[in-house]
């Protein structure tokens, strides 16, 4: 059985151009562009970057360049590559950090396959409280809200990656290329002091200082990686209410991320 948990992190805003993502994070483009998209949900594509060692490289000699980066694309939900069937990363959309290094599918994705995962904010719903808003089943109303960098950045988010074999699509798509399902999953960690009034969990966001040492797929010095776990001292975020709109992954629009009265609207 996996521990996996499907306990935060589950949309988020992902629209920027590729070209400018690639330009934040100094990376090459690889692939094309997934459009804008105001309410990533999970099982859709994403983008990541990755590293991209050159041929040429050699990444033990005294003085070597970074690792160089990659942008490409993969479906949120880690299939690893001993999976029998895709559904699997269903279930795998977050991978909790205080047990990366333990659980089957994702200790060796932690060791040798980490990526970043561009984000310009997330949305995280507050539990309902009694007497307030309630749904259509009459139950409390889940408010979200939008976070984001208070600086307008993008976020780069710790993530992990696999490639799996489908090969039930063989005879479909003899190029081999067809056959492989690129794919991701979300870090999440402890809420620092701004998340936990909404949410007692959120994604690791890695500093442009560390991001190199996060990607390096050499680097296998996981207990200092390990650090980027504690948020507690981030204090770059702000969030605000905004539409239950956003609960519908069918919509799709700029104005999902613009700032609401908590319980004004009864979308849902």
């Amino acid at each position: 059985m996996h521990a996996i948990l499907n306990d935060m992190c589950g949309r988020f805003v992902s629209a920027s151009p590729p070209d400018q993502v690639a330009a934040f994070f100094g990376a090459h483009v690889d692939v094309e562009s997934l459009g804008a998209n105001h309410n990533v949900a999970p099982t859709q594509d994403v983008y990541g970057v990755v590293a991209a060692r050159s041929s040429d490289a050699d990444p033990a000699a005294p003085g070597a360049a970074p690792p160089a980066r990659s942008l490409q694309a993969g479906h949120w939900g880690l299939v690893p590559a001993w999976a029998k069937e895709r559904k699997v990363g269903n279930r795998m959309i977050n991978a909790r950090s205080e047990t990366l290094a333990t659980q089957h599918a994702f200790k060796a994705p932690f060791k040798h396959k980490r990526l970043l995962i561009p984000m310009d904010g997330f949305y995280e719903w507050r539990p309902g409280e009694p007497g307030g808003p309630v749904d259509a089943k009459g139950k409390p109303r889940k408010q979200p809200f939008f976070i984001h960098h208070r600086d307008g950045e993008p976020h780069a988010v710790a993530g992990l990656r696999a490639a799996w074999r489908d090969r039930a699509a063989e005879d479909d798509h003899p190029d081999a290329g067809e056959q492989w399902l690129h794919s991701a999953t979300v870090v999440t960690t402890a809420a620092n002091a701004t998340m936990v009034s909404v949410h007692d969990r959120m994604p690791v966001l890695v500093p442009s200082s560390r991001w190199d040492e996060w990607l390096d797929p050499t680097n296998h010095d996981l207990d200092t990686l390990a650090e980027l776990f504690d948020m507690s001292s981030d204090d770059s975020l702000v969030m605000h209410p905004v539409s239950s709109e956003v609960n519908n992954v069918r919509n799709n629009r700029p104005d999902l991320i613009d700032e609401v009265t908590p319980g004004a609207d009864a979308a849902s």
